[in-house]
């Protein structure tokens, strides 16, 4: 049964999924999402999702394909997609496909990067690898099951999502969904969830707190150093000691080799700023911004407790922080002045070990190890806040996908139709391994 269930949905076709990558490109531009600057329009790639598969629709009366298109917000769309099964409750979903790519300047690009070209097996363009090469993906797997219509005990789902780019617009994507708990059958079942890459199982990602540091010092004239508390050096010194604590507090966790992370958790600061002025000015205040990648075996709200502390003890003990010179000081006795160092956040979000012990775990591993030729389970302190959600639901996720990391976010991007077709024989594997269960 399973060996005809693979006969019957077959390959990719690759013909029909460029056709569709191309109109999904086509529109990349007008679904980047950069808020209040740029709000997309997740509608007009639902549009085209709809028009390959309307006709394999109950509504169309042509086929099987139950469709559900669900907007909170005027033209941005979520699309639920589902090919019914026999047995109620048995089911297997691919989620996370989203329907809005971050942004790009052409001029910074070597070709456009909101159309589709073709260089070989390379397919170019903004969405390629994230995330519309996997919204055509999936596309093409449900148009297949709407045309082939196997006899299936499972039903699969697919769930393409709205705002997963930014989130600085609430209400607008699978968390509603969830929230309107139009998700809920998909817990009795794996959830795949389609938005990474290199074509293995991810099975950690981390949780981002950013923060900013702001410094306080006294302002004055660069040669009359010791009337002045120079804030550059204050933030210099006070984050150097909060990182120390940091990493002393917060070391690699054992269970980082297990996952495979490629980092353990960091804090490091990315952003320097102060209000300007002459050389010959010590700055009297400065801001330093960065970010913390926690691996998910850490709690977010505990570091985040931790940080503060930090800095209320520096504050406290001010005299004791190192110094840079004879007449570095952050503290003016006769002036009755203490430098000091203000914390605070930006929403914070945490990271999601997947469950190694799960069905989804062990069906995806055996479908890429078949598929690909191997399979390297990886994990990444990069961020995917939308999972984490979910399992914390008591959602099955498992997440994989079949772009380029190398090209994830950055100029140039492209993916490999070659990594496409293996993706679809990958989700044609885990289908047929559920059928058996």
């Amino acid at each position: 049964m399973a060996s005809s269930m693979i006969e019957s949905l077959g390959s990719l076709n690759k013909d029909s999924f460029v056709s569709l990558l191309s109109k999904l490109i086509g529109e990349s531009k007008l679904v980047q999402n950069n808020p209040p600057e740029l709000i997309p329009q997740e509608d007009r790639i639902v549009n085209h999702v709809l028009d390959s598969l309307r006709p394999y629709s109950t509504e169309s009366g042509g086929g099987p394909l139950v469709i559900n298109h669900v907007a909170y917000h005027s033209g941005r769309g979520n699309l639920i997609v589902e090919y019914p099964g026999s047995v109620p409750g048995k089911i297997v979903s691919f989620v996370g496909m989203h329907m809005d790519v971050v942004t790009a300047n052409p001029d910074e690009w070597e070709f456009d990067p909101f159309s589709l070209s073709i260089d070989g097996d390379k397919l170019r363009g903004r969405g390629t690898t994230d995330c519309l090469g996997h919204v055509a993906l999936v596309t093409e797997l449900m148009k297949r099951l709407g045309e082939s219509k196997p006899v299936l005990r499972s039903s699969v789902v697919a769930v393409f999502i709205a705002s997963e780019e930014n989130s600085s617009i609430p209400g607008v994507g699978v968390d509603m969904l969830v929230k309107d708990k139009l998700l809920d059958k998909l817990k009795s079942g794996p959830l795949f969830w389609i938005d990474t890459a290199d074509k293995q199982p991810c099975i950690g990602t981390g949780g981002m707190i950013p923060w900013k540091l702001h410094v306080t010092g006294k302002l004055f004239h660069s040669g009359l150093a010791h009337k002045a508390i120079n804030a550059m050096e204050l933030g210099m010194e006070g984050l150097k000691e909060i990182q120390s604590r940091f990493y002393r507090d917060f070391p690699p966790h054992e269970q980082e080799k297990v996952y495979g992370f490629a980092t353990p958790s960091t804090m490091k600061p990315t952003q320097w700023s102060y209000p300007g002025g002459g050389i010959n000015q010590i700055p009297g205040d400065c801001t330093v911004s960065g970010d913390v990648r926690l691996t998910p075996f850490y709690d977010v709200k505990e570091v985040m407790k931790k940080l503060q502390e930090y800095v209320d003890d520096i504050n406290t003990n001010i005299e004791k922080l190192a110094t840079r010179g004879p007449v570095s000081k952050y503290v003016l006795p006769e002036e009755n002045l203490r430098g000091r160092l203000t914390l605070s956040f930006d929403e914070a979000s945490a990271g999601v070990a997947c469950n190694l012990d799960s069905r989804g775990f062990h069906v995806l591993c055996k479908a890429t190890e078949e598929v690909v030729g191997h399979v390297k389970p990886y994990s990444i302190t990069g961020t995917l806040p939308l999972i984490r959600d979910l399992k914390d639901e008591g959602f099955d996720v498992q997440t994989s996908g079949y772009g380029l990391m190398a090209t994830y976010h950055a100029k140039n991007e492209y993916c490999l139709l070659s990594d496409m077709c293996q993706g679809f024989d990958v989700f044609v594997k885990i289908i047929s391994q559920l059928e058996q269960d």
